[in-house]
Parts: C-alpha cells; sequence; structure tokens
C-alpha cells in the first residue's frame, strides 16, 4: 500500500505537469504534501484514552501549547502550524490504521510525536517507507537507534532517550553512585524491556558487574516467581526495567517479599501517577528512583516560564506535557533551519542534520552525519511522597556517573 501509495503520487505530479502543458517553477514541483503558502500540517496519533491516558493528554497538550506559542509568533516563514490528532487506545492495529490516514487521506508533512512502544514497534517500518519526517518519539525502542542513517531510515528522527542507551546509564548509576556489585533486573518480555536489559547487560560486562535477571510479562498483575529469583540471588541494588503498565506491579512485589533494595527505572515512569501508586509500599523501605532528561534548572528557567505561559495550569510541571512542547520546539527548529529553501521531506532532512539542536530543558540533540541516538545525558529522580518525584542528581553523562 504504502509502495503504490509513493508511485501514485509521482504519476499524479507527471500528469500535473503535462496537463499545464509546460514547467512548473521548482517550488511547485518540489513543495511537499501539507504545505501551502501559509500553513503546515502536522499530525500524531496517541493514547488520550485507556490506561496510557495520563500520559498521552498532557503529551498533547504539550504539542497544542507549543504550535500555540509558534503560530502567535507569526508562524515559521508566512507559514502557521496546524497539528492533527487522533486516539489510538495504544493499540498497535490502530496505530497503523491511524498513521496511514494522517499519511494518506490527510496527507500531513510529517508526523511529530508518534507515541507509545508497542505502536512505534509496529509502525517504524511503514514511517520508513513513507519516507515522510518522523520527529520525536514518545518511546525509546531500540529500532529508533542509528549511528549512520542514510536512504530509508534518514526520516527518523528520536529526541528522547534510547532504552539501549539508558539501560547502560542505569548500570552506571548503580555503580557510581550506589556503589554496586550485583544488580538485580527484573524486565518485561516487550521491546522496553528487552532493550533495557540489552543495554544493561553491555554495560556490566564492561564494568565487571554480575546481574541476576528475571523476566515478566508486560502488564501482568503476578511477579511473584520474579522477585522470588532477585531475592536469592541476594542482589544489592535493582533495575526495574519495564514502563507504566508493569512498574507498579514490580514495585509493589519487592515490597512484599521484603526485597528491600534501592530500584531505579526508566524516564517514561518518572511521572506524579507512578509515585502515587507505588509511595505507600515502599515507604520506609526502599527508595525508587528515575532517569531523566529534562531538567528545570537556573539554565533552563526561562523555557520553564515560557512553557507555562502557554501550557494549561493543571500541566504547569507536568514531564510529559514538557515533553511534548519539546517534540513541538524539534519539529519547528527543523522548519526554521530550512528557511525559504522549497518546503520537501529532503530539504527539512538536510535541515534537522545541519547542526546538532538545543533541548531548552537539557542537552543537545545532534541528528548531524546520520546520527539517531536520542539524547545521552540524564538525571535522577527519586518518589519522594505520593505527590512526587524530587530531583537527586543533575545532568550527566555515563563518564560523568561513574566519575572519568
Amino acid at each position: 500500500m504504502k509502495k503504490l501509495f509513493k508511485i501514485a503520487l509521482i504519476s499524479l505530479l507527471t500528469l500535473s505537469l503535462v496537463a499545464c502543458g509546460g514547467e512548473k517553477t521548482p517550488e511547485e514541483v518540489e513543495t511537499a504534501q501539507g504545505i501551502t503558502d501559509d500553513k503546515v500540517l502536522i499530525a500524531n496519533c496517541a493514547a488520550t484514552s485507556g490506561a496510557y491516558a495520563p500520559v498521552g493528554v498532557p503529551f498533547i497538550a504539550g504539542i497544542n501549547a507549543y504550535v500555540k506559542y509558534t503560530n502567535e509568533q507569526g508562524g515559521v516563514n508566512g507559514r502557521e502550524i496546524e497539528f492533527l490528532h487522533s486516539d489510538d487506545e495504544f493499540d498497535p492495529v490502530k496505530g497503523k490504521a491511524c498513521l496511514q490516514n494522517m499519511v494518506e487521506t490527510e496527507k500531513v508533512f510529517a508526523i511529530v510525536g508518534h507515541f507509545g512502544t508497542p505502536v512505534v514497534a509496529a509502525t517504524i517500518q511503514d514511517l520508513k517507507e513513507y519516507g515522510i519526517p518522523a520527529v520525536y518519539f514518545a518511546t525509546g525502542i531500540g529500532q529508533l537507534y542509528n549511528d549512520n542513517a542514510t536512504g530509508e531510515d534518514r526520516n527518523i528522527f528520536p529526541v528522547q532517550p534510547i532504552y539501549v542507551t539508558e539501560g547502560q546509564i542505569m548500570v552506571a548509576r548503580a555503580v557510581g553512585d550506589f556503589g554496586a556489585k550485583k544488580i538485580g533486573v527484573i524486565y518485561t518480555n516487550d521491546d522496553a524491556g528487552k532493550d533495557m536489559l540489552q543495554g544493561a547487560e553491555v554495560k556490566a560486562k564492561e564494568l565487571g558487574i554480575e546481574l541476576v535477571t528475571a523476566q515478566v510479562p508486560a502488564g501482568t498483575d503476578d511477579v511473584s516467581a520474579a522477585v522470588a529469583t532477585i531475592k536469592q540471588g541476594e542482589v544489592d541494588f535493582i533495575i526495574g526495567a519495564a514502563i507504566q503498565g508493569t512498574i507498579p506491579t514490580i514495585v509493589k512485589g519487592l515490597a512484599e517479599q521484603d526485597v528491600n533494595k534501592d530500584v531505579i527505572t526508566t524516564y517514561v515512569n518518572v511521572a506524579p501517577v507512578i509515585a502515587e501508586q507505588v509511595f505507600e509500599a515502599i515507604d520506609g523501605k526502599f527508595d525508587v528512583y528515575g532517569d531523566g532528561w529534562v531538567a528545570f534548572d537556573a539554565e533552563q528557567a526561562d523555557a520553564l516560564k515560557l512553557y507555562q505561559e502557554y501550557a494549561d495550569a493543571e500541566y504547569a510541571l507536568n514531564a510529559y506535557a514538557i515533553t511534548g512542547w519539546i517534540a513541538g520546539h524539534y519539529f519547528v527548529e527543523g522548519l526554521k533551519e530550512m528557511g525559504d529553501k522549497a518546503p520537501t521531506w529532503d530539504n527539512y532532512m538536510d535541515a534537522l542534520e545541519a547542526k546538532p539542536i538545543q533541548n531548552p530543558f537539557g542537552g543537545l540533540i545532534d541528528f548531524t552525519n546520520g546520527l539517531r541516538q536520542g539524547t545521552t545525558v540524564m538525571n535522577l529522580s527519586k518518589v519522594e511522597s505520593a505527590a512526587g518525584w524530587v530531583a537527586t542528581k543533575p545532568l550527566q553523562s555515563i563518564d560523568e556517573i561513574l566519575g572519568n
């Protein structure tokens, strides 16, 4: 279907040239779909109902806030941005259908904020075959990683940390910040869990650290056997390699069996809804830490103030809404860098690759020379109460965490 779609576009262009009886200007010939003289049409599909609505709803609100901010500044190169969104309920089948609709029927210029591990895993090849720029993924699955993206891989632009990299960072935290010698890893049998385990294994081998691992089904409500394995392994630190639907069960399972060792988990779990679910179980027993890749220190204060001017008040400090704002930022930075060049997919991708782009709440993201690594520096937070998390460590690279 997607290859036929590309061929159809080429055929329509050829027919239009013949029908007009002459050549069009380069701007007319090369302008990509979703672009008019005064508008750029973008879209995504994300879960705004069901179990992942507490993530998807603020994320979409953050993108909308950045679009509003950009349009109030006059848009980019005379064009305002229009953002379409559809709820795919975190369902890969619905996600594939939604993506097809956005690209083939709505004919958007770019996908911004492609959402959720199962949906992204099911549609990543679709995106590559379409060739449409896809900026920012609300997941960190390993399929996004590339150190030399060319050809069909080039249109993928991840910003968030990749889970493989994060697994390495979690081991570095366990060793550098907590002095761990033997680390337990409870991981889900999905892409997110296995990618984090892969990264953890790489870094543990490099550092000469022993891992004790146990797998659980994603979304399970029974982790007792896995917890027993970790307990018997007599580890001194634990990595919870699972996303939102499973990590509360893992943490509560550890508490129930009195495996009172500190836990670190992925950045996607660092949200009030997770703190609320686990705090009572862990209070007085052990701490739960989470990676992060955005910061609100003095140098990010101006960015936070700007964000809060446009964000809904209920999302003033919501991490998911802020990452939606960041997704909008990276898309718009590409438009700005493209300048007055013909708005084609190739020119837009050239613009994103022209130079590293600053995250207003974090470090640089570098897409130059085909790099598709997302962010590579992370901070650390801890569940402080049922209301939320507090920062404990600043943004750092693996070398900085390990004191190298």
